[in-house]
């Protein structure tokens, strides 16, 4: 099985959001990306579905957003 991808924005929501969603899967099997630190991957969260973080992105490619921290765009800025 390939890795999910869990992109997110650093906010509170989020983080907390990043330790449910490693609980869960496990560390192993999701890779964490915060767009708000490394905002080069910014295009590559928006080319796979997400519109708002935090999201995890299947191995399948379906995007799941989870709550509302912020837009894409507000991260963008």
């Amino acid at each position: 099985m390939s890795k999910s991808v869990f992109y997110h924005a650093g906010c509170p929501v989020c983080v907390s959001a990043e330790h449910d969603i490693i609980n869960l899967v496990g560390k192993e099997n999701v890779e964490v990306v915060n767009i708000g630190e490394n905002r080069t991957r910014i295009s590559e969260a928006e080319k796979a579905g997400v519109k708002s973080v935090p999201a995890l992105v299947t191995p399948n490619g379906n995007a799941l957003h989870i709550n509302f921290g912020a837009s894409i765009a507000d991260v963008k800025g």
